[in-house]
């Protein structure tokens, strides 16, 4: 940040006077800019049909990860809850009809200054499309589901945890989904590193 958009002045990174962290502070008004973490919203959409549980997935078709795939998901937009953010962004990039279920994941990504949420969410219908951010959207059993071309840690993680809860619930153990709030610390997988 280079000027105060109160003012136009210069701003300089300071720790202001009862604070602990630099902040950009105005030179001119004083102004104080805080700078906070991102939230990304998304779904799980599933499918359920005679016994097999297919998850709903978009390639997408921007940057970052162009090319990889992911559960609709997106950041946050103010005058939201995080629930309307969750289903604004699974309309828009898979064009799914879905009923939102309960949170799911909360994982903090802290080194990209974002917070990522993942709602369950049940498919109401198998008409969905691709939307502008979304080269191709399929529909993926847990053994089809592309583990090695998935575009962030987060949705591995959410993936991995939502199998691992099924697969406890299959065997018997009762319950149902749980809840899950993790610190994501490994970094995004380069294009150039071997699979």
């Amino acid at each position: 940040m280079k000027f105060c958009s109160e003012c136009a002045s210069p701003v300089s990174l300071l720790i202001p006077a009862g604070d602990n962290r630099p902040r950009y502070v105005c030179e001119s008004c004083s102004t104080i800019h805080y700078q906070n973490p991102k939230m990304v919203l998304g779904t799980i959409p599933v499918w359920e049909c005679d016994g097999e549980l297919k998850i709903l997935l978009c390639k997408r078709a921007i940057e970052p990860r162009h090319g990889y795939w992911t559960l609709p998901a997106g950041f946050m937009e103010n005058d939201e809850t995080t629930a309307e953010a969750a289903m604004r962004e699974t309309r828009e990039e898979a064009g799914a009809n879905i009923e939102l279920g309960k949170l799911f994941s909360l994982l903090n990504v802290a080194r990209v200054h974002q917070v990522h949420m993942f709602y369950l969410a049940t498919l109401l219908d198998l008409d969905f499309a691709p939307g502008e951010e979304s080269l191709d959207v399929q529909m993926f059993s847990e053994a089809q589901i592309p583990w090695d071309d998935l575009a962030f840690p987060t949705i591995r993680t959410t993936l991995e945890l939502f199998f691992a809860d099924r697969a406890r619930m299959l065997a018997g153990d009762g319950g149902d989904y749980g809840f899950h709030a993790q610190d994501i610390t490994r970094a995004m997988r380069s294009d150039a590193e071997p699979t």
